[in-house]
């Protein structure tokens, strides 16, 4: 799939923008803080109905007005179909083949996206926040089901607290709420495991030759799912339930005492492990760098295997931050079969034919204008 066509307006820097591009690469040039990441960020926005860089959908709306829109033409296996999204103060409004979608959970997905940006070099050194995002929101690209799934879980968590809260300051004493509240989260909770453990396996048998053939066969990659309860992958769903009933059983005072829900999928993380080594706390930096690369190539192969076709490529100043051997291996991977777009201060010192063949397009102040 590829985008050709993409209109914002009152778009953070931008009052319009209205640009073409091609089923390549796309290669998008200005200094800092002209609005290139911003032409991605939307791209992004479009597809994912949310940013990468912020939580706050405000920001996204250009300073004194009332709403940001983007549109776009997508063109898939089936043919072309327009998207659009309306971020107000009010919240979202999403048109896919301009018909209005109801839930945010039946668009998401009809356009599919992998952002690598600086931050995703994260993904390996950052908080397990980071990982189960990154994990929430790819498992959400391909599966609609789990999206509404998450969503109804945090919805639960949220309840769960809530009256944890209201036990702790005594403002209730009904303990029956609380098993009606931990019956419905356990449920849920479980769901999300089983999807989040086969994700890990589908990423895992795509990163590690992706890993070996980047460290040129001196590393192997393993990925883990490190759950908060003593869940396995090996588990059916009842008894995953059965264990989680255990544990909430035994803790059910402590809880009481903290107000707060201490074990899910909320507090569940991710470990990557290179030649039976922890990479966050013992890997160089390059073997971190090495690991979110491979991650981010196995999730561009994943989507392809799930939905059968190539998602878009966003690489967001993220080529100046790996040295030319990764570089060379990343650009050689897309080459001809994944519309990408680059951005970068300039293309000056990356040697690579699929940059010189690139199209060009430069951002000054929040115009941008096609190179020829």
């Amino acid at each position: 799939m590829h985008i050709e066509e993409l209109q914002i307006k009152n778009y953070r820097n931008y009052e319009q923008l209205e640009a073409h591009f091609e089923n390549k690469v796309n290669v998008i040039i200005g200094e800092n803080a002209q609005g290139k990441t911003n032409v991605m960020e939307s791209i992004f926005v479009l597809a994912m109905a949310k940013s990468h860089r912020t939580a706050n959908d405000k920001e996204l709306i250009r300073w004194d007005t009332d709403y940001a829109k983007i549109e776009g033409r997508i063109i898939k296996n089936r043919g072309s179909v327009p998207m659009q999204l309306v971020i107000s103060k009010k919240g979202k409004r999403a048109k896919y083949n301009h018909i209005e979608q109801k839930k945010l959970s039946q668009y998401v997905g009809n356009m599919n996206v992998v952002m690598f940006a600086p931050e995703d070099l994260n993904l390996v050194k950052g908080s397990p926040q980071v990982r189960r995002r990154f994990i929430d929101m790819e498992i959400g690209q391909v599966s609609p089901v789990y999206l509404h799934d998450i969503s109804q879980y945090q919805k639960m968590l949220q309840q769960r607290n809530h009256y944890l809260k209201q036990l702790q300051i005594k403002k209730t004493t009904d303990l029956t709420m609380l098993d009606v509240l931990t019956e419905q989260f356990i449920q849920m909770a479980a769901k999300i495991i089983i999807k989040r453990y086969e994700f890990i396996r589908l990423l895992e048998q795509w990163a590690l030759p992706i890993h070996e053939g980047i460290s040129r066969g001196l590393e192997t990659l393993k990925i883990d799912y490190k759950p908060s309860a003593d869940v396995s992958e090996d588990q059916d769903l009842s008894k995953m339930i059965e264990v989680y009933e255990n544990k909430f059983m035994k803790i059910k005072q402590r809880e009481i005492e903290r107000g707060t829900t201490m074990f899910g999928p909320h507090r569940d993380d991710l470990e990557f492990i290179v030649n039976g080594r922890d990479v966050q706390t013992f890997g160089s930096q390059g073997q971190q760098r090495t690991t979110a690369l491979s991650v981010k190539l196995a999730e561009i192969e994943l989507i392809n295997r799930e939905i059968g076709e190539y998602p878009i490529l966003l690489l967001d100043d993220v080529l100046s931050e790996l040295d030319d051997y990764r570089q060379s291996h990343l650009l050689n991977t897309i080459q001809g079969k994944v519309q990408t777009f680059v951005t970068t201060t300039s293309v000056d010192g990356i040697d690579h034919k699929t940059l010189k063949d690139a199209a060009a397009y430069r951002v000054e102040s929040g115009v941008m204008t096609k190179i020829q």
